[in-house]
């Protein structure tokens, strides 16, 4: 009897369960057919990291949201000043009237310039030096790279998902930075003599893509140095040489990356023959006399006459003719960046096959 009941008792449950369940202990939605789980699964899942990347992730989320939240806050700030300059721009009757006659008013907007470009210039050394450096060094440092190596995920894909990881913070954070500067720097961006020369480090290096090339190729440089030295702190040091190195080499070859465009006159260079004039926003590499059979004097020459009319004599006795000025125009420098970032973009290529060949073989 006792086991009679309990079948039948079984059986009952058996049959309620069965008109609730799946048969996957999963419990049934009674209007869609799906079970409870299945559908809270779907309702709950968000996007997120997961794996190695997770792992890497959280090694270094604090200086990946440092990184993002200064971006966030300098952006922010960028766009404010950027509204003040277009009302100032727009009460003071630019570009009717010339900037060089707004005075002192103009000079808080100049400043603001100077100083943001600046932070900016210093981006890819800070880069290289606090994320770059210690990416894998520190790693190799205190062990936590045999740890990974003892795992089941492979070295190079570890330092694949690291060197992922800290290019694309790299690339979110400077790309946003630059295009922000720029679209600030744009309103003014031909008046090269009273806000920013466009071929100088202060505009040329805080624009467009170079921002983005320059600091990726000091940060895996600074990975690179890391690996090498197999320690944060003379790593650190080096990386700080090697971007400051950097810097001066870029300047150095900046205008090199132009065509360089001449114009000549042949009417003379005294009286109302003055040198030509130049586009807007042009920037002079160098003014010279030219001779009647083409060769160039610089344009000092005869400059320690006495009296105009000497000076005349001698620039006769000289055969000058006329000038010839060489410069780079403005339409420029778009060109100039991107070939520019394309040479940098290539040497960081080469970077990051090194950091793989070499992980391959002696990374551990």
């Amino acid at each position: 009897m006792s086991t009679s009941t309990r079948g039948s008792t079984s059986t009952s449950t058996s049959t309620s369960t069965g008109s609730t369940s799946d048969g996957k202990n999963g419990t049934m939605n009674g209007t869609t057919g799906g079970t409870l789980d299945t559908i809270t699964t779907k309702v709950g899942r968000r996007p997120r990291l997961s794996g190695m990347t997770w792992l890497i992730w959280r090694q270094h989320r604090a200086a990946f949201w440092t990184i993002l939240a200064g971006t966030a806050l300098a952006a922010a700030w960028i766009v404010y000043q950027r509204g003040q300059l277009v009302d100032f721009l727009d009460g003071y009757g630019y570009p009717g009237k010339s900037l060089a006659e707004a005075g002192g008013t103009f000079q808080q907007y100049v400043d603001a310039f100077s100083v943001v470009s600046m932070g900016l210039q210093a981006i890819p050394i800070l880069l290289g030096v606090f994320l770059g450096a210690p990416l894998v060094a520190g790693d190799l440092e205190n062990g936590t790279a045999k740890l990974v190596a003892a795992q089941s995920t492979s070295r190079t894909r570890w330092l694949g998902t690291k060197l992922a990881l800290a290019g694309l913070v790299v690339v979110v954070s400077t790309g946003a930075l630059s295009a922000v500067f720029g679209w600030w720097w744009n309103p003014v961006k031909s008046e090269a003599m009273v806000v920013m020369d466009w071929t100088s480090a202060q505009a040329f290096n805080t624009t467009g893509p170079v921002p983005v090339a320059l600091s990726l190729f000091s940060v895996f440089g600074g990975v690179a140095i890391g690996v090498v030295l197999r320690r944060t702190l003379p790593a650190m040091v080096v990386t700080f040489g090697f971007t400051v190195v950097l810097q001066l080499v870029w300047g150095y070859f900046l205008l090199s990356l132009g065509n360089v465009v001449t114009v000549t006159t042949d009417k003379g260079v005294t009286g109302g023959n003055e040198s030509p004039s130049l586009p807007h926003g042009a920037y002079e590499i160098d003014q010279s006399f030219v001779t009647g059979s083409g060769d160039l004097l610089g344009w000092g020459t005869c400059s320690n006459s006495q009296t105009e009319a000497a000076r005349q004599v001698c620039l006769d006795k000289a055969d000058v003719v006329g000038w010839s000025v060489r410069y780079l125009p403005l339409s420029q420098m778009n060109a100039m960046q991107w070939f520019g970032a394309a040479i940098l973009f290539a040497l960081t290529a080469g970077v990051v096959a090194f950091l793989f060949f070499w992980g391959r073989k002696r990374l551990l």
